[in-house]
């Protein structure tokens, strides 16, 4: 079997050219937004799988009566993760985000509660990391834009975080999915 590579730059799927084949014992791992869907995985009976299910679930209070809210939070590592790796402008992650939002409630969140395992990715640091990336985004939409308003909240609500140099971030942790 070939396993293909989905590039996110040009939105299609390609070819690698790299096969693999399972061992009798072997183990599959598979990784994505849409892995705990039980569609992907039909055809493997129940008792043969480990499902984890990855989010960033926020735990921060800006004080007694505001939270941080987790969708802000994962539209943060958005808007700078789809600049790095996609070329993206954080116009264009403010007109999908609607959309990746409709798909999280149609696709992701309805089988959430159906892993073996949940696993926070949330770090308590990360935003003043991401507020380093993200404040040169979300200043590059002007007031005659439509995303202004959205682009203005999140950039007010960076400022309640001291920013960070991304050099402090470990080579191995989760946020350099984000930051490079």
């Amino acid at each position: 079997m070939e396993i293909p590579r989905y590039n996110f730059i040009t939105g299609s799927r390609e070819r690698t050219g790299q096969k693999t084949k399972l061992e009798p014992e072997g183990i599959i791992v598979v990784e994505g937004l849409h892995a705990l869907n039980p569609l992907l995985s039909q055809e493997i009976p129940e008792e043969q799988k480990f499902k984890i299910y990855v989010s960033a679930i926020t735990q921060i209070n800006l004080d007694d009566h505001n939270r941080i809210s987790t969708t802000d939070c994962r539209l943060v590592r958005r808007l700078v993760r789809d600049n790095q790796f996609r070329n993206s402008s954080a116009q264009e992650v403010f007109k999908m985000w609607p959309a990746v939002r409709r798909g999280e409630e149609e696709f992701i969140f309805p089988f959430q509660e159906d892993a073996d395992l949940m696993f926070n990715s949330s770090l308590i640091y990360e935003l003043s990391i991401l507020r380093t990336f993200a404040e040169r985004l979300l200043r590059g939409i002007t007031p005659e834009e439509e995303e202004y308003i959205e682009a203005y909240r999140l950039y007010s609500f960076l400022n309640h975080f001291i920013p960070l140099s991304p050099s402090l971030v470990p080579s191995n942790s989760i946020l350099r999915e984000f930051i490079g």
